[in-house]
């Protein structure tokens, strides 16, 4: 079973600059439940900024996400982000794509997202290392809460990283 590298309760824990001192320029990130709740389509301004700070560190950024609905084209768009939609995570193709689409390479890249079978397994396949981040919402769809069961049972007692410094 693949495990995070990193567990912590929100991207905004994440300082870019803690990124790249990983040797980390290229970001693929989660939409649903990593950057906004699922269904909802406002980002909060504390999320805009933390985009925008990503980019302010010259890090190449691409939304890799399950999700096909226009909401996430709309949501990539409002984020000046690239798009991997339909990405079938935790298969690898659309993680070649994304970091295909932003210039970057398997050794350079990391994964942020909230599931651990699409998000942290998928990048578990390619060796890359993945922050998974608490789930901003609670509902979500029927498949997914069936994972989010076994997911909890595979990660009990694990708590998160956010109370260290390591991140920032």
């Amino acid at each position: 079973m693949a495990f995070p590298k990193h567990y912590i309760d929100s991207v905004l824990d994440i300082d870019p600059e803690w990124i790249k001192a990983q040797g980390k320029i290229c970001v693929l990130i989660d939409l649903d439940n990593t950057l906004l709740p699922r269904d909802t389509s406002e980002f909060t301004p504390e999320i805009m900024a933390w985009v925008k700070s990503l980019y302010d560190a010259d890090l190449k950024v691409c939304l890799l996400s399950n999700n096909w609905h226009e909401r996430v084209h709309t949501a990539a768009a409002e984020l000046n982000m690239k798009l991997v939609s339909k990405a079938v995570k935790p298969l690898p193709p659309a993680f070649f794509v994304a970091m295909k689409r932003v210039g970057g390479k398997r050794k350079e890249t990391i994964m942020i997202g909230d599931q651990l079978f699409t998000d942290v397994l998928g990048s578990a396949i390619l060796g890359i290392p993945c922050i998974m981040v608490k789930p901003l919402a609670a509902h979500d769809l029927k498949h997914t809460l069936l994972l989010r069961n076994v997911e909890r049972f595979v990660m009990r007692g694990r708590q998160t990283d956010s109370s260290t410094t390591k991140f920032k």
